[in-house]
């Protein structure tokens, strides 16, 4: 142990010592300030020791977005807990594999999800409501917390695979720290700058950027989920640093802030640009006045490796090209771990300090995922000769044609160029002769949209292996999404392959 180093909480009581009058969460419901969170934070803490809660123990919450949820991973940080955020969307079969994986002391709950606890054979330690909030004002509050271990667990995100079980990221006091500072150094952000924690609280989203901005001195507007009208309300009146706009919602939240009118100051915008259409990322851009972020991370690796790159107000960028972050080192490999050059396709490698610490109970995983020092993104990436990073696709979704390899993402952007598309995501489909062949889902803004026109566009772009075989047009909102916004290729391809001969 490092008996110098700082936590997410200390950091935390040290923004409350010297602005305990500043708003620092707030939901529907409640307004605290530093100071009352940090009283609140400090009761619980006490809460938790008597309940015998030790250092690495884990606390489960299954809760909707509220501000007990923030005070909750502070109070564990406090003592050195660890808090697993439970993904409330799961099957029950899966929401249960993912409480038994992390053995938890205690279950904290929202009055929403208690009953369904208990239908799974868990009963709640806390519910949140008129009991906790009495236990916590009876509750005395707890000596200040002592330094911690820097790779002293914090969170446990899960991880949503296109197959298998949801495995257990952990998230060290290191590695949220480091995640926090990497988002303010490369956004400009200050630390009073607000924070909407729409993105469930179980997802990074939610979770570690409320905690960055808590660390900071700014405040968190807890919103229940993404409501683009109750969103647009909040960035009217209030100064966001980075506002925080998933792929699948964009449009939405334009449509919406374009009958409002203008926000009162924004930042910077948006993550995945990748998977946004480009005529979206050019309307949201000028209405917030604020560039958007060209992003590729993930729940391991927090913004980088390549978080750096912004997209300028009102253009319909010309290349998603990344911008390496320099909080981290990168290497683009083959199958065989060598180094490629530029133009070639390669796995992307990292190491760096905003790196989770591997999967909870999952040694074998870990091991894989670190195998030679460096933690493999399984994202394939091509080095252009200026140094920025082209998007490919993932490692594990090809589509083999021909002997080819059909990366879904390089036809995903030629459809997304045009702008009658409001979304699409390519999947594969069995086929006798090439062994499998791409096929699109395509949502369109208008019926004027044909498909000869998307055949044509990718004719015009695309290698002859590479056309989608077929276009089928779904409405925007029967996309099938992860909490991040992500379309799920695998639920698609189920639908898809479903319904063929």
């Amino acid at each position: 142990m490092n008996p110098a180093a700082s936590s997410v909480t200390t950091l935390f009581a040290a923004r409350a010592a010297a602005h305990p009058a500043r708003l620092a969460v707030s939901d529907e419901r409640v307004a605290w300030t530093y100071g009352e969170l940090r009283d609140r934070v400090a009761r619980l803490a006490s809460l938790l020791m008597d309940a015998g809660v030790r250092r690495g123990d884990r606390l489960a919450v299954v809760s909707e977005n509220r501000a007990e949820y923030l005070e909750t991973i502070l109070a564990a940080g406090w003592i050195g807990a660890v808090v697993a955020c439970q993904n409330w969307r799961l099957a029950d079969p899966e929401l249960r594999h993912c409480l038994d994986l992390v053995t938890p002391t205690l279950v904290f709950a929202s009055p929403s999800y208690a009953a369904r606890l208990e239908s799974i054979g868990t009963s709640p330690s806390h519910v949140y409501g008129a009991q906790y909030e009495a236990a916590l004002a009876a509750a005395t509050p707890a000596d200040p917390p002592a330094a911690g271990d820097p790779e002293d667990p914090l969170l446990i995100l899960y991880t949503s695979g296109t197959t298998g079980l949801p495995k257990g990221a952990v998230i060290s006091h290191r590695a949220q720290i480091a995640r926090n500072l990497v988002v303010r150094a490369e956004y400009g952000l200050d630390p009073a700058d607000a924070y909407v924690a729409w993105s469930p609280m179980y997802h990074m989203g939610g979770t570690e950027y409320s905690l960055g901005t808590l660390m900071s001195g700014g405040t968190v507007v807890v919103l229940g989920g993404f409501d683009p009208e109750e969103l647009v309300e909040v960035v009217r009146r209030q100064k966001v640093g980075w506002l925080l706009l998933m792929p699948g919602m964009v449009g939405r939240f334009a449509d919406a802030l374009e009958q409002a009118g203008p926000p009162q100051s924004v930042k910077v915008c948006g993550v995945m640009a990748d998977l946004v259409p480009l005529q979206d990322i050019a309307r949201v851009t000028r209405l917030l006045d604020a560039p958007y972020a060209n992003t590729f991370g993930a729940t391991e690796t927090g913004n980088p490796p390549a978080s750096a790159g912004l997209l300028a107000v009102g253009q319909v960028p010309e290349t998603l090209a990344k911008v390496a972050s320099i909080f981290c080192e990168i290497r683009l490999v083959d199958a065989a771990g060598r180094d490629v050059p530029d133009g070639e396709p390669g796995e992307l490698w990292l190491r760096g300090p905003t790196l989770f610490s591997g999967y909870w109970d999952a040694s074998e995983a870990t091991a894989e995922a670190f195998a030679g020092g460096w933690f493999h993104m399984g994202d394939v990436f091509v080095r252009r000769p200026d140094g920025r990073l082209e998007f490919v696709d993932r490692v594990k979704y090809l589509i083999k044609s021909g002997g080819e390899n059909v990366y879904p993402a390089e036809i995903e952007r030629v459809l997304l160029a045009e702008p009658l598309v409001s979304d699409a995501a390519v999947v594969r489909r069995p086929d006798a002769t090439w062994g499998e062949v791409p096929v699109a889902f395509v949502s369109r803004r208008s019926d004027a949209l044909d498909e000869a026109t998307l055949f044509a566009a990718c004719r015009r772009q695309l290698a002859g292996f590479k056309q989608p075989k077929e276009i089928r047009f779904i409405a925007f909102e029967d996309f099938p999404r992860s909490a991040s916004g992500k379309i799920q290729r695998h639920e698609l391809e189920k639908q898809l392959n479903g319904a063929s001969p």
